[in-house]
C-alpha cells in the first residue's frame, strides 16, 4: 500500500472528528450521553407523620374524648353541664380539691428541700461509698410507690417496728405512732417516694459544673454558704425547675401512696374519680373530676415550660 493512500487513514483516525455547525455529532461518531436516571420520589412528611398521629389518636385522645363526653352526660340523658355543677357545687370536690393542692404543694418543697441537702453531700461532699448511693437513686426511681409505702408501714405503722420497740420498754397498750393514717403520713410518704426524682437532675447538673469557680470563691474567702448561694444555686435552677415541676405534676395525680397509707380522712381528685366511679358508680361526677385533674396537670406543665424557658432549662 503506497504512503499516499495510507495517509488518509491515519488522519481519520488520529484527529477527532468536527462537529458540524449545528453541533450534532457526525455520523459515525459516539453515542451522546444517556440522560441521567430520575431521582427517587421522597415520600411527604405528612405521611410520616400519619402513622404516630393515629396511634396517639386511637390510644390517648379517643379515651380522653369519651371521658369529656361522659363528664357532659347525666343520667338523666342527653347533653348538660348539670354534671359538672353537681360537683362543683359539693363539699367533697372542694375539701378533695384543697386535700390535693397542698399535698402536692407540699410535697413538691419538701423533695426540693431534702433533694438539694442530699444531692450537694453526695456531690461535693465526698464519703465512702458516694458513687454506690449516686447509682442507688437511678435504681429507685424505679419502684413503685406502693412499695415504699408499705415500707413506711412496717416502721412507723400502728403494728410497726417503732410501735413495738416503744411498747416493749415501757409497757404501754399501743405506741405513739399513729401519723401515716393523717396528711402527715401521706406528705411523709411523698416526699420520701419523689425526693430522687429532685436529685437526679440535680446531680446531672452538678457534673456540669465547674468546680473552678468554686476553688476561687473559695480562695477569695467565700464561706460554704455563700458559695452555696452564690455559685451553686445559680447553676442549678434549671434542673430545680424541673424536678420540682415533675414531683408537683406527680403528686397531683398519685393515687397508690394515699390508698396504701390507708388514710380514711385524706381524699385528694384521684382517689374522688375512684370513690365516684367504683364506689358510687356515678360515672359522669367521675369524669368531671378527671376532667378537672387533667386541666389542672395540663396547666402546670404549660406554667413549668414558662418558667423553665426563663432560667434557661
Amino acid at each position: 500500500m503506497s504512503s499516499a493512500s495510507a495517509a488518509p487513514g491515519l488522519r481519520d483516525a488520529t484527529v477527532p472528528r468536527q462537529r458540524d455547525r449545528s453541533g450534532a455529532p457526525p455520523a459515525g461518531g459516539p453515542a451522546p450521553d444517556a440522560p441521567a436516571t430520575r431521582a427517587p420520589r421522597r415520600i411527604p412528611a405528612l405521611l410520616w407523620a400519619l402513622p404516630p398521629v393515629v396511634a396517639l389518636a386511637l390510644v390517648f385522645l379517643y379515651p380522653l374524648f369519651l371521658v369529656v363526653r361522659q363528664s357532659l352526660s347525666p343520667d338523666e340523658g342527653g347533653t348538660s353541664l348539670t354534671p359538672y355543677a353537681d360537683v362543683f357545687g359539693s363539699e367533697a370536690f372542694r375539701s378533695a380539691l384543697t386535700t390535693t393542692v397542698w399535698l402536692a404543694a407540699g410535697s413538691a418543697v419538701g423533695c426540693l428541700v431534702l433533694g438539694f441537702v442530699l444531692a450537694l453531700i453526695i456531690a461535693f461532699v465526698p464519703f465512702p461509698g458516694g458513687k454506690f448511693v449516686a447509682r442507688f437513686i437511678d435504681v429507685f426511681l424505679s419502684f413503685p410507690s406502693f412499695l415504699i409505702t408499705l415500707a413506711l408501714l412496717f416502721v412507723y405503722g400502728n403494728a410497726g417496728m417503732a410501735n413495738g420497740v416503744w411498747t416493749g420498754l415501757t409497757g404501754a397498750a399501743e405506741g405513739p405512732f399513729h401519723f401515716l393514717t393523717t396528711p402527715w403520713g401521706v406528705l411523709l410518704a411523698e416526699i420520701t417516694y419523689f425526693t430522687p426524682f429532685v436529685m437526679r437532675p440535680l446531680l446531672a447538673a452538678f457534673s456540669q459544673l465547674d468546680t473552678a469557680q468554686i476553688e476561687v470563691a473559695s480562695s477569695l474567702g467565700a464561706g460554704p454558704a455563700r458559695i452555696v448561694r452564690q455559685v451553686i444555686l445559680p447553676e442549678s435552677l434549671p434542673a430545680l425547675a424541673a424536678g420540682g415541676s415533675l414531683v408537683l405534676v406527680m403528686c397531683l395525680n398519685e393515687f397508690g401512696i394515699v390508698l396504701f397509707t390507708g388514710a380514711k380522712g385524706v381524699t385528694t381528685l384521684p382517689m374522688l374519680v375512684y370513690s365516684e366511679a367504683i364506689l358510687e358508680s356515678d360515672y359522669p361526677g367521675a369524669c368531671v373530676v378527671a376532667v378537672v385533674n387533667i386541666v389542672i396537670s395540663v396547666g402546670l406543665y404549660g406554667l413549668y415550660r414558662v418558667v423553665s424557658r426563663r432560667v434557661g432549662a
